[in-house]
């Protein structure tokens, strides 16, 4: 067995000429994949066991090889590991310091694998990890969210729809919106770490093995739950990274969204929200300026996440089965999303903990525009038995009539509202306050100061 003198790759006896220059650059993936030098160490220390335990290499070469591995591992961990620019990834970097290390033993590690399900497994692992990180930064953000909650349960708004104010909510309800969006994240996570838990060590190339190995061991080592049933599928499949791909690039919609209302709201237009110093910038002319460059950093970095996906996609699309090289980008497409998300929820947190609720505004914002109309319709079908399209009429008359008169709903007199319809009485304007309007939506996911409590009572559980 050759001892991979001079640098060579392992091919050098197949294929004689050196690769150009701009080739070995562009082929060579060692400086985004050196991140998986811990999984790849940790499968190819199983892999080598399972070797032994099936008696295709004996308990002196197993042991040289393992204790290589470790002492790789240490020097990787310590930064005194040279990564060798010549080596094309970061197994085939690890592979020849073997040889370095043990000698021509180090050839063994090779038995029965292929770089093809070695990649894999490595790649399996490191997104196992990933998606329990994304996991705890979303549940902390779900935490940060519900305290902000809390505290303001009676804090009033205006809804939305259309941008136009739409009916009185709490600002808790509103901001406990996010809280929904981001345990569909998290499930999402989840789910996908079920779908990880296939193993494709033992698959080799595309065709499987002629040894007699053992891949309920190493599936059992390294904690997946059984391998995978078809070697042609297992070297083609990236749908594992597709799916961790959608779910960061959902997460991050979210996230957009949520920097798009507060960009709004910290508008002069709006004025419902202040960011403070430690999340604004200023301008290069404008002494005045407190521009929101945090928020609009979210939002813009949204876009790379989904070309993340649309790049997959895209390499997906036209690939027969099993492997080829156009796979290679997958990884960094991962991290580079991985690492987007990672700071998205961080900083979405900063955010979180830097601004100011503008409540005078709220309340007041709350009372324009009529936005307890829709109370006032459905207490005239409860009161008068009306159907509702008559109810609506009624109300329509109302708020023109206020519209009119330059008053809100709840200035207008018993008089003036008798003018539209002589049934209603006193109870009905009531109803034509905004903190009443709150306290009214009572149903199972509504505003309502009781429901909001119940709800963040539920979400602490499930946190």
């Amino acid at each position: 067995m050759s001892k991979n003198k001079n640098n060579k790759p392992v091919w050098s006896t197949r294929i004689k000429k050196k690769s150009s220059n701009l080739f070995t650059k562009v082929g060579s993936s060692l400086n985004i994949d050196k991140r998986l030098y811990k999984q790849d160490i940790k499968a190819s220390t199983v892999h080598v066991e399972m070797l032994f335990k099936k008696k295709i290499i004996p308990l002196q070469v197993k042991n040289k090889i393992v204790w290589g591995l470790k002492k790789i591992f240490n020097e990787i961990s310590r930064k005194k590991f040279t990564f060798n620019n010549q080596a094309e990834d970061i197994h085939m970097s690890i592979e020849k310091r073997l040889f370095e290390l043990v000698g021509e033993d180090a050839g063994f590690i090779h038995t029965a694998r292929s770089r093809n399900d070695q990649v894999l497994v490595d790649f399996k692992l490191w997104m196992m990890e990933a998606s329990e990180d994304i996991i705890k930064e979303i549940n902390t953000t779900i935490n940060l969210i519900i305290k902000i909650a809390e505290k303001n349960i009676f804090t009033i708004m205006p809804s939305f729809t259309h941008l136009k104010n739409a009916q009185p909510i709490s600002f808790a309800h509103y901001i406990l919106a996010y809280v929904e969006m981001l345990n569909r994240d998290r499930k999402r996570f989840i789910n996908n770490k079920d779908q990880l838990l296939e193993n494709p060590l033992g698959v080799a190339a595309v065709a499987g093995t002629s040894f007699d190995i053992d891949r309920q061991y190493t599936t059992n080592k390294l904690k997946f739950k059984n391998p995978t049933g078809n070697s042609i599928d297992t070297v083609s499949d990236r749908d594992f990274v597709l799916d961790f791909l959608y779910s960061i690039s959902v997460c991050s919609n979210h996230i957009s969204r949520f920097a798009e209302e507060f960009i709004l709201w910290n508008s002069d237009a709006f004025d419902l929200i202040k960011l403070k110093d430690k999340v604004v910038t200023g301008s290069s002319i404008m002494p005045q300026k407190k521009n929101p460059d945090t928020l609009e950093y979210l939002r813009g970095k949204t876009g790379n996440v989904y070309g993340n996906l649309f790049s997959m996609l895209t390499i997906l699309k036209g690939l027969p089965l099993s492997y080829f090289k156009d796979l290679q980008d997958d990884k960094e497409l991962a991290f580079k999303s991985f690492d987007q998300i990672k700071i998205s929820l961080q900083l979405m947190r900063e955010i979180l903990n830097n601004f100011i609720i503008n409540k005078k505004k709220m309340i007041k914002l709350a009372e324009t525009g009529y936005t307890t109309a829709t109370d006032l319709a459905d207490y005239i079908v409860r009161e008068y038995k009306y159907p509702f399209r008559k109810a609506y009429l009624i109300t329509s008359k109302i708020v023109n009539l206020a519209e009119k008169k330059g008053k809100t709903l709840n200035q207008l007199t018993i008089n003036e509202i008798k003018f539209v319809d002589k049934k209603l009485n006193e109870d009905a304007l009531k109803l034509l306050n905004i903190e009443n309007s709150v306290k009214s939506k009572k149903s199972y996911g509504g505003t309502s100061f009781e429901n909001i409590k119940k709800m963040i009572k539920k979400y602490k559980k499930h946190v």
